[in-house]
């Protein structure tokens, strides 16, 4: 059948490469018996796509129906979709037909599949391997012959790495996978999109026309669309009510119609987000930032103990500044390396923290001495801090500017476990 056609006879809109890409497969494997799976964001139009396949298969004088797994509860589900026996459960006064049994002959249209739960998920796949199914509350095996078009706007095959979504059933439904573009994808056909949505709700109400001027309707095709072509015609209606008086819509009208219009347009990175235009997303360029500030803290680390290296008096030097030293070098959240409490090896050196930052101090004792003042302090700060918030670690960790690990790690060092 001419695609075209197709187009006029389901009130399809566009000529994007990838609408079009998705609605040929539809149409090549709409006479077969193969199960499809259908993905793509919420609000794209995954369910047209069900009915175009059922529409052109040798099942279309069949039952039809559309079944939304996400908005079933977990307890009902299977009832819902397999049927149930009188008595098999509280409430159940009466045996019940399923979807399975009552659309025998016919297409079910399982949307957003990928909300199943998993006992329901083997159910549905011995249904798909040799039509079989039981009624809850029944021993009694039953057949039917149904095709199964199922969709979902989540990656299952992530949701099954998660232990979430079995991966057999993923393949068994996905004999052949239909990706349906978003709306930002599919840029050439936003306006027309528009216009369709504009005559359509003209003619219902019997109101004008509304159109939209050059610059808004550069707007429209460069906002990202999040919530798709549903959100397109709410947005498109919305406007042919508020703002028919304006008609040709202004951009500086329209742009109060899109939410947070100016985090959803395209904007131009500075060049010292030099990453974006290698391909990096914000959230790469901000764990580089965060890279970049480890380095410096770890510069900062080498700077003091080249202080300390080069003063004249090194003991002299950490004992008037231990404070601070402590801070940088003890700090832990900071360490290049797991962090080990200073070792006194037997030439007299203290290594404190890597394999690079040795600290030669002759007189061994002394140091020793104010190590064990430092972990003295830290033990008294620690335990001040738990009892002042009566043991809650977490409000204890902010308190002290450590993490909830770090609080931990120094409970267990310290034997503190019974505050």
């Amino acid at each position: 059948m001419d695609l075209q056609a197709i187009k006029n006879r389901f009130g399809i809109v566009g000529n994007s490469p990838a609408l079009n890409h998705a609605l040929e497969t539809a149409i090549k494997v709409a006479p077969t018996d193969m199960s499809v799976l259908i993905t793509g964001e919420s609000g794209v139009g995954k369910e047209s796509f069900s009915k175009i396949i059922h529409a052109l298969s040798n099942r279309k004088h069949g039952n039809f129906i559309a079944v939304n797994c996400g908005a079933i509860p977990e307890g009902t589900i299977d009832s819902e979709l397999f049927g149930h026996e009188k008595g098999s459960f509280t409430g159940a006064t009466d045996a019940r037909k399923g979807y399975f049994e009552a659309v025998n002959g016919g297409t079910i249209f399982l949307d957003e599949v990928g909300e199943l739960p998993l006992g329901t998920q083997a159910r549905l796949l011995r249904v798909l391997e040799n039509g079989e199914f039981i009624k809850v509350g029944s021993s009694k095996v039953l057949k039917t012959n149904v095709r199964v078009v199922a969709a979902s706007n989540r990656d299952l095959l992530e949701r099954a790495s998660q232990g979430k979504f079995r991966e057999d059933l993923y393949y068994r439904l996905a004999t052949v996978p239909i990706r349906v573009p978003k709306l930002s994808e599919r840029k050439e056909d936003i306006n027309l999109l528009f216009r369709k949505f504009a005559t359509v709700f003209a003619e219902k109400n019997h109101s004008p026309l509304v159109e939209l001027d050059s610059e808004a309707q550069q707007l429209l095709a460069n906002y990202t669309w999040p919530g798709n072509i549903r959100q397109l015609k709410n947005i498109t209606e919305q406007i042919c009510v508020l703002e028919s008086e304006h008609s040709p819509v202004p951009a500086d009208i329209f742009r109060k119609y899109l939410p947070d219009s100016e985090n959803n347009l395209p904007r131009a990175f500075s060049n010292t987000d030099s990453l974006s235009g290698q391909g990096f997303s914000e959230r790469d360029i901000f764990y580089k930032f965060l890279i970049e500030m480890k380095k410096d803290v770890s510069d900062l680390k080498r700077i003091v103990m080249g202080l300390v290296e080069s003063s004249g008096n090194r003991d002299e030097f950490i004992r008037n500044n231990k404070e601070d030293i402590q801070h940088v070098l003890y700090k832990d959240q900071f360490y290049d390396e797991p962090y080990e409490k200073p070792v006194i090896i037997p030439t007299g050196n203290v290594q404190p923290l890597g394999r690079n930052n040795v600290i030669d101090v002759q007189h061994v004792e002394e140091q020793d001495a104010l190590n064990l003042t430092i972990a003295d302090q830290e033990l008294d700060m620690i335990k001040r801090a738990l009892i002042r918030n009566k043991g809650k670690r977490n409000r204890a960790a902010r308190e002290l500017g450590i993490s909830e690990r770090t609080l931990y790690r120094k409970i267990k060092q310290f034997n503190l476990e019974s505050i």
